[in-house]
């Protein structure tokens, strides 16, 4: 319970943290960089990424099955699970060497008709460092995923605070000696290596993992194998929707497309960074509550409690933006960039019902019915393909946005609602009627902050200050008055910044 309540309010701290920093850093990248390379470096790092397909969402399946080898006190059972788990990430890694480095030799072949040539040889040299730093970060795996099991969120968050605090300064201090875009580069294989050894270290010192590779468990290696699988597919989905348009566009349109697209999904990530602390927290007690027999109803009032937290930080941070955003983005990212805004816009509002639900998904997985759901994600990721690849040309950055806009409502919006009702048992009635309040009480406050922008205009630093003081003010006192219920105004009272364990 102290890893949960410290562990939210690292994660808190740790957002916060990282959004100050990237303040900073994306303008001095594009600074730096300049629009073209900026988009090169994201292009080549969404195309780097989609090997991170490769793990087969076996990261997602640890914890059930650790959490199933513990309650029966097998300890030779948790040493085998590490052992496969050590085995396959190691084969997974240099799968992704050797893959990467096709890619590496063909990028002349694949980005030809998008990228100058200059823009070509950076992509190249680009991609054999981030590749590597892929490789690296398999490699960390098994021991990240046995740190979670343990519910040893301190040391998980405060390596994340590590992680965004010194890549952006290592990076500057190599853009400071003029190394550009592969100075970027060098200083997240870094900082990736030395997570790797602080992970190892920690797993096996402190919390004592070992490996046990003798009498390999190929039926325990099937039943992760099974249950991986469809988490799998669901990690196509994200990778179609958040690592592919980079990739399209940057073969069909150009890198400064490129550019401002990034920097819109940059926003939107923030969303889910935001949201997903609090489900993340939780994902042990799922599986201990459906191991144990949890009934539905207490599994509905968990995702109802966890999801009116979220719902009320998705409106506080969204409101804000839409408010505010316009003014943010040219300060933030240059008038040349203000297009992603109005991207941004398109693409978070929808996200709200799966970034408020996503303790369903864990709830999903410890029940083993992630299956149904897998597939209709990779069937509407397919269908932003297609919408992507046809209107891209036409339309540019607005093709994978209004594709993106399109999955979402068909698949987390209006089919897991309907899945989770019928087939999972929760009700979501309930769910949606607890919270009703908090999105009509923000709806109305974004309207009318809007107009009143309208009528006087942030055109400075001050203006943009005041108006944001004046947000924070008056969405803080209505949700207080008119959306927190009795008890969670107690609970707010009590325990401030206490984390997770107090909304049980």
């Amino acid at each position: 319970m102290s890893q949960r309540k410290s562990g939210a309010v690292l994660g808190y701290i740790n957002i916060g943290l990282k959004n100050f920093v990237n303040l900073l850093y994306t303008p001095l990248l594009l600074h730096y960089l300049g629009q073209g390379d900026y988009g090169v470096f994201q292009m080549t790092n969404s195309v780097v990424f989609s090997l991170t397909i490769l793990s087969m969402g076996f990261y997602g399946a640890y914890v059930r099955f650790y959490s199933r080898l513990r309650a029966k006190a097998d300890d030779n059972g948790i040493r085998r699970l590490n052992g496969i788990y050590f085995t396959l990430y190691s084969v997974v890694a240099a799968l992704a060497v050797i893959i990467g480095g096709i890619l590496t030799v063909n990028t002349q072949r694949i980005f030809s008709g998008g990228l100058t040539a200059s823009e070509v040889a950076l992509c190249k040299d680009l991609m054999v460092i981030m590749v590597i730093n892929v490789a690296v970060t398999f490699l960390s795996s098994p021991f990240d995923a046995y740190i979670v099991s343990h519910e040893r969120f301190v040391f998980q968050q405060s390596r994340q605070i590590f992680l965004n605090v010194c890549t952006p300064f290592l990076a500057l201090g190599l853009l400071f000696v003029g190394m550009g875009a592969i100075g970027v580069a060098i200083a997240q294989l870094t900082v990736s290596v030395v997570l790797l050894i602080l992970n190892m270290r920690y797993a096996y010192f402190t919390l004592h993992m070992r490996f046990l590779f003798r009498q390999f468990d190929f039926g325990l290696l099937r039943a992760v194998g099974v249950f991986s699988f469809w988490i799998f597919l669901n990690q196509i989905t994200d990778l179609v929707n958040n690592q592919v348009p980079n990739f399209l566009l940057g073969a069909l349109a150009g890198a400064s497309t490129v550019a401002v697209f990034a920097i819109a999904s940059q926003i939107r990530n923030l969303f889910f960074s935001m949201s997903t602390i609090l489900s993340n927290l939780f994902v042990p007690l799922i599986n201990r509550i459906v191991a144990g027999g949890g009934s539905e109803r207490q599994l509905t009032e968990l995702m109802t409690r966890v999801g009116r937290y979220q719902m009320i930080i998705f409106w506080y941070i969204f409101g804000g933006y839409i408010v505010l955003g316009r003014y943010f983005i040219r300060l933030w990212a240059g008038s040349q960039n203000a297009s992603a805004f109005w991207l941004s816009i398109v693409m978070i509002a929808p996200v709200m019902v799966p970034l408020v639900q996503n303790t369903g998904i864990e709830i999903q997985r410890a029940q083993n019915q992630h299956k149904t759901r897998s597939v209709v994600y990779v069937i509407t990721a397919l269908l932003n393909i297609v919408f992507s690849l046809v209107l891209i040309p036409r339309w540019g950055y607005w093709a994978p946005t209004v594709g993106y806009l399109l999955s979402m409502v068909i698949g987390p919006g209006l089919f897991m609602n309907w899945f989770y009702q019928v087939r999972i048992g929760l009700d979501m009635f309930y769910f949606w009627r607890k919270q009703m309040p908090i999105i009509l009480m923000s709806m109305a406050l974004t309207a009318l902050l809007c107009v009143a922008v309208f009528f006087f205009p942030i055109t400075g630093l001050v203006a943009f200050a005041a108006w944001g003081l004046a947000y924070s003010v008056l969405f803080a006192g209505l949700a207080w008055k008119l959306v927190m219920n009795g008890e969670e105004r107690g609970t707010v009272l009590r325990r401030i910044g206490k984390g997770a364990d107090s909304i049980l």
